[in-house]
């Protein structure tokens, strides 16, 4: 049993989950923690193929089980990953590349949002319960601090009282983001950023100063490089927001840096991502803005996650970081 070559890093978490395998000590629940987009379902996609074909002699037949497992039509392996939201207009075909648990009860309630109802979790449970050919099965669920309170009760109890040879593996981004008793009940694996070494295969081809800028944005997470090397478009806008951000700490003038601060005053992705960069463009300027810049810029994080007036917030910030 060899670990997917296709896999950068986590040495440790991979060779103690191979270990599992072939000690037969494999826990019924997992739980993979550790920040966004570092490989935690990759590994635990890789995990559940290695499990599920380990009985299975090298040659044609093992390769037909890991694709059937890849592309999530093997009978032994559920998916609850993607969602189906009305706001996408996303197909089915393109959500069960992700996801293999029927979801066309969110057609019919029209779900706007990402997040895992009760009502997915009893799908899941219906499928969970059919006969396996094998003598483990595996259930991925992405992000499974997006259950709704009912939904984490309903599926810890399928954790506590599993079907035969069931194996759960959950990823979330941190232990204290889900409910404890279903952390209590997994075998909890920790993931971290990993180190640029690490992340250099992915940029062999790439040109020098946008693998630089890859590695900037990426902060130790090869998911995000692949997602900038895969759109172009996404590159080009990561690296305008980026500018808008240096702009904001070099500027003198209080109305410019209003004018550049207005994505935030507006919650979502445009937001989210100003701020980030904000962060990283402070990061690489001059030991003595950090500082009391630095205390503005998390004075205006923590005020923005409560109700208060953004703007209002976003022109105390400018005030306080402006000569």
């Amino acid at each position: 049993m060899s670990i997917n070559q296709n896999i950068l890093g986590h040495t440790l978490q991979l060779s103690a989950l191979q270990n599992d395998i072939q000690t037969d000590n494999v826990s019924h629940a997992y739980l993979f923690t550790g920040p966004p987009h570092i490989g935690k379902f990759t590994v635990a996609k890789w995990f559940a193929s290695t499990l599920l074909t380990k009985d299975i002699a090298d040659g044609e037949e093992k390769k037909r089980a890991e694709y059937e497992v890849e592309k999530l039509i093997h009978p032994d392996i559920f998916v609850l990953d993607q969602l189906w939201m009305e706001d996408r207009n996303e197909n089915f075909d393109m959500i069960a590349k992700s996801s293999n648990i029927p979801q066309q009860h969110r057609m019919k309630s029209k779900a706007k949002t990402d997040t895992i109802s009760i009502e997915d979790v009893r799908v899941l449970q219906e499928r969970l319960y059919e006969i396996g050919s094998g003598a483990h099965r595996c259930c991925l669920i992405r992000s499974v601090e997006r259950m709704q309170d009912e939904a984490v009760n309903a599926l810890l109890k399928i954790v506590e009282e599993p079907p035969p040879g069931m194996v759960f593996v959950l990823t979330a981004e941190s232990a204290g983001a889900v409910l404890p008793t279903l952390v209590s009940r997994s075998r909890v694996v920790e993931f971290q950023r990993l180190p640029q070494a690490d992340l250099s295969p992915l940029l062999t081809d790439t040109d020098p100063d946008d693998a630089q800028f890859m590695l900037m944005i990426a902060q130790g997470a090869p998911g995000v490089i692949v997602a900038l090397k895969s759109s172009p478009d996404t590159l080009r806008t990561a690296r305008t927001v980026h500018a808008s951000a240096v702009s904001f700490w070099r500027s003198r003038r209080l109305f410019e840096r209003l004018t550049l601060l207005s994505p935030i005053e507006k919650r979502g992705n445009d937001s989210e991502s100003l701020l980030f960069h904000l962060s990283l463009a402070l990061h690489a300027d001059p030991a003595e803005k950090k500082g009391a810049y630095g205390d503005a810029l998390m004075e205006l994080l923590r005020g923005l996650d409560t109700n208060a007036s953004r703007p209002l917030l976003l022109q105390r910030f400018a005030l306080a970081v402006t000569p």
